[in-house]
């Protein structure tokens, strides 16, 4: 069964073009979303999936863009398509993983996102070392310097005339801006 999908973002595009691509292609269903490609959750390219589930169904796209985000996640729907027996065509780049050429492609296309996935490590581990080798410790700022520490120290030892703390750990944490849990570690500290 050949199974069609389709994606338009939300503003200035009409799913009407794919639709009647998709149709002309012999798709038997058609799932259309509307949603930026860069959004992880997109209902109807799981529909479609759910639907091209059995070996020699196909999932048809216009662009390959219409269907993953990333290379990577192209690759990782290329994989889960062809454990399942799944076909993936492209009609406007004539990719069909039906065929030797089709099946090549996606290899390439593979061997590219972890050539990338390499090159991008290499660049963090490069980048952290120089960072290092400056004094510079990965990690946030912390979010109170060394005086508002004190100072926090000293407002949640201060005691009221009761004799019971004068200021709420709360208290503290929106005095400084952060949150409880902020102050507590900071505390805990000797």
């Amino acid at each position: 069964m050949r199974i069609g999908y389709g994606r338009v973002s939300t503003h200035d595009q009409h799913p009407e073009a794919q639709h009647d691509a998709l149709t002309a292609a012999g798709c038997e269903q058609i799932f259309i979303d509307t949603a930026s490609g860069k959004l992880a959750r997109r209902p109807e390219l799981d529909k479609a999936l759910l639907s091209a589930n059995r070996a020699g169904d196909q999932l048809v796209v216009t662009k390959l863009d219409r269907l993953g985000r990333s290379l990577e996640n192209l690759i990782d729907l290329s994989n889960t398509l062809q454990v399942r027996g799944v076909d993936l065509v492209v009609l406007d780049q004539g990719i069909d993983t039906s065929t030797a050429i089709g099946r090549m492609f996606f290899q390439i296309l593979g061997s590219i996102a972890e050539f990338e996935h390499a090159l991008m490590s290499e660049r963090t581990r490069d980048g952290l070392a120089a960072a290092r080798a400056r004094g510079r410790t990965g990690g946030q700022k912390p979010k109170l310097g060394p005086r508002q520490v004190r100072l926090a120290r000293e407002m949640y030892d201060e005691k009221g005339p009761d004799g019971k703390r004068a200021h709420t750990v709360e208290h503290i944490a929106q005095e400084f801006g952060v949150t409880r849990p902020t102050i507590y570690r900071h505390l805990a500290k000797p």
